[in-house]
């Protein structure tokens, strides 16, 4: 059971196997600086002032395993956090960070990919950009407007030639 959800975890390295761009690893190493996700890397224990409550303590030694943070709202896929990697020893901290291009047009529309579409790559290719469209419109200081549509940005080369002919 608990290696069910171990899998389900680490969900968001299908990306690689996708039409979307591979994900790139960031690595930090040095004094604990990063969350797990929101907090530094800590752990529960029984508390010995007030029985039957947990407390936390900073963790010394082990590993954290962040799954890709997400959420839905109003039917949308919202993202979060990027999924990591990191191990603690006493003060300090090795992770990997799987960083995605544009993070959260990518993990949107991945998730809404996985979860949403059926059929071929190019239908569901063609499901995404219809049903969950990533077209930004950026306004810049000088009066001018540029319209941009990520899926350009995220999706693999092989995976836009075919799809844009299909639109």
């Amino acid at each position: 059971m608990k290696l069910k959800y171990l899998i389900k975890d680490f969900d968001y390295l299908r990306a690689y196997n996708s039409p979307f761009k591979p994900l790139k690893l960031k690595w930090y190493c040095g004094k604990i600086a990063l969350g797990t996700p929101y907090f530094y890397p800590r752990r529960w224990v029984k508390s010995k002032e007030n029985k039957g409550y947990l407390t936390v303590v900073t963790k010394k030694i082990g590993f954290d395993f962040v799954s890709l943070g997400w959420k839905t709202k109003y039917d949308d896929y919202r993202f979060e956090w990027s999924p990591m990697i990191s191990f603690v020893f006493f003060k300090w901290q090795i992770a990997v960070t799987f960083v995605a291009p544009h993070a959260d047009h990518y993990w949107e529309s991945w998730l809404y990919y996985t979860r949403e579409t059926k059929g071929t790559t190019e239908d569901r290719i063609a499901q995404c950009r219809k049903k969950a469209p990533q077209i930004w419109t950026t306004y810049h200081p000088n009066s001018t407007k540029e319209r941009i549509d990520y899926y350009n940005l995220i999706l693999k080369e092989k995976w836009l030639k075919k799809n844009i002919s299909n639109l």
